[in-house]
């Protein structure tokens, strides 16, 4: 399912996986000036493909690797033989060869399916990419993979923060989620001047320096809250139900993959490496 949206000159396309006609499990990407940032999820490749025919595309950039967000890349390198895309340089092996470098659990590849392997082009943070109207400026922003980007466009002042920012109040990660990174990524977006924000799912923000904060300061406070538990002697299970409450149906569908847990151990792990000798 790919529902197409229109803010100003920016098109928001909301991709998923349907079932009997309901979506589950979205994904949010981007279309502006002839300019895809993300792809969505393998899934609606081919309707993203048919979207565009009509349209420029000269263009593309992957915010991360993750599969809902580069699940068309190869279908629209295939029609478009010329078009570049554009990716933090540790997420090239993954565009390369995504079924060998960045094998997926078997909810992953039931909500977003598998991507084509498609070729990149790497793009460092503090560099620019230019469309016929824009400039898009790229910040790495590590924390909820390794390979993340943000881009802001310092005229319009928007930023497109892929997952980054979702929204919400975490009770869970995946596996592999830095969260004190991810904490350092949105203060350094929050820096900026800004004036719209484009998450990777969940509503566009109008002046979203109030819900930046809000986000760190939730994502502060709930790590003092783990540490202050584990310096009481609880363990990782009791610290995940203390904080964040019971079980999350996620947990059972992912087996684990997206959990409280995983909050927790991500909480604990600066800790216990600034204890390391």
């Amino acid at each position: 399912m790919l529902k197409v949206s229109t803010i100003d000159e920016v098109t928001r396309f909301d991709s998923a996986l349907s079932v009997a006609g309901w979506g589950y499990y979205w994904t949010t990407f981007y279309y502006v000036d002839g300019f895809l940032i993300d792809t969505g999820c393998a899934h609606t490749a081919g309707k993203l493909r048919d979207y565009l025919l009509d349209k420029k595309l000269n263009s593309i950039v992957n915010t991360h690797t993750h599969e809902d967000h580069i699940g068309a890349n190869g279908v629209l390198q295939e029609k478009w033989n010329e078009l570049t895309i554009y990716a933090h340089p540790k997420a090239l092996p993954v565009l390369t060869s995504p079924r060998e470098v960045q094998p997926l659990q078997l909810y992953r590849q039931l909500f977003w399916g598998w991507p084509k392997p498609s070729q990149g082009q790497a793009v460092e943070d503090g560099e620019t990419i230019n469309t016929p109207n824009h400039v898009f400026k790229i910040i790495h922003t590590p924390g909820h993979s390794p390979d993340h980007l943000c881009l802001y466009e310092p005229e319009r002042g928007w930023i497109f923060t892929g997952d980054l920012f979702v929204g919400g109040r975490d009770r869970g990660v995946v596996a592999g989620c830095d969260i004190w990174q991810m904490i350092a990524s949105l203060k350094k977006i929050a820096k900026l001047p800004l004036t719209r924000m484009f998450p990777g799912s969940a509503r566009m923000r109008n002046n979203p320096h109030d819900d930046l904060f809000a986000r760190i300061n939730y994502l502060e406070e709930t790590g003092e809250r783990v540490t202050e538990l584990h310096g009481k002697g609880w363990n990782v299970d009791s610290i995940a139900r203390g904080v964040f409450g019971g079980p999350m149906r996620i947990e059972f569908i992912t087996r684990g993959h997206f959990s409280r847990r995983n909050l927790v151990l991500s909480y604990l792990r600066k800790l216990n490496t600034d204890e390391d000798p």
